[in-house]
């Protein structure tokens, strides 16, 4: 059972016992009510209700599982509730939480300005004029992606045009007080030309302008994007394995399972 000694009633507590992580403050917004416990080194918070039913969490692997389990069993967790915590292997869940998908990604972030990039002068806000040629990338360049026109939370799409298309597209996920980037990509007859770094660029000084940290999510078979990211700052890394709790039949995945990572083209960012 829980006690009172492990429990982390406010943003701020939860904040303090993980020593202001970025990861924390994207997680939790300033005014959000917020949950959360500590255990041998581990924190971890409920998410609010507009985020969905689940938990994120920093620190070592197993004291974050062992809290979880404890939240399982005390009916604060459920099959289904999605979970993002400190990377792991499949095995280190057994005995512990059902886990029904999983998957690998890294959280990154900068606090500096990236280096001018070429065309960076042509990365600008999209309005709703441009929506139609924004549906038309997403569809062509990313279909698997989530963030998608008309996602209540993107705060706004950046994009690169020309003439009546826009050739490259991002969007402003920003939550909590710190910038986020999501869905960039590049018109498949674009790519090779510097828009994904002119664009992650542009967007990176923009969102730096109201944030002082900017960050965002990739896979790490994705070498080709790390590469670039690092290139433009964003050298500092929180490794995540993503979860949706499975009930106590399904068991674990096996080693290596990665059930619930997008298909199709690799995303250049989640």
């Amino acid at each position: 059972m829980i006690i009172e000694t492990q429990a982390l009633h406010d943003r701020a507590t939860i904040l303090a016992a993980a020593g202001g992580h970025p990861f924390v403050r994207h997680s939790l917004s300033p005014g959000t009510p917020a949950r959360g416990w500590q255990r041998d080194g581990a924190v971890l918070w409920l998410l609010p209700p507009e985020r969905g039913f689940g938990a994120d969490a920093v620190g070592p692997a197993g004291p974050v599982l062992d809290l979880c389990a404890t939240l399982v069993a005390e009916g604060l967790l459920r099959p289904e509730n999605r979970l993002h915590l400190p990377r792991f292997d499949p095995a280190l869940a057994v005995g512990r939480v059902a886990v029904a998908q999983y998957v690998d990604w890294d959280f990154h972030w900068t606090t500096v300005a990236p280096p001018e990039q070429p065309d960076e002068q042509r990365v600008v806000r999209l309005t709703d004029a441009d929506r139609p040629a924004l549906e038309d990338l997403v569809d062509e360049a990313f279909p698997t992606t989530t963030t998608r026109p008309g996602d209540p939370t993107v705060v706004d799409w950046y994009g690169i045009r020309s003439g009546d298309r826009v050739v490259a597209c991002g969007a402003d996920r920003s939550r909590g007080d710190v910038g986020f980037l999501a869905g960039l990509t590049v018109a498949p007859d674009q790519r090779g030309r510097g828009l994904g770094a002119a664009l992650t660029a542009g967007m990176t000084r923009a969102l730096l302008s109201r944030h002082d940290t900017v960050a965002l999510g990739v896979y790490p078979d994705n070498v080709g994007a790390v590469r670039l990211y690092r290139r433009l700052g964003f050298t500092n890394t929180l490794h995540r394995t993503g979860i949706r709790l499975g009930s106590e039949r399904q068991g674990p995945l096996p080693k290596g399972g990665r059930a619930g990572a997008e298909s199709g083209r690799r995303p250049k960012a989640r």
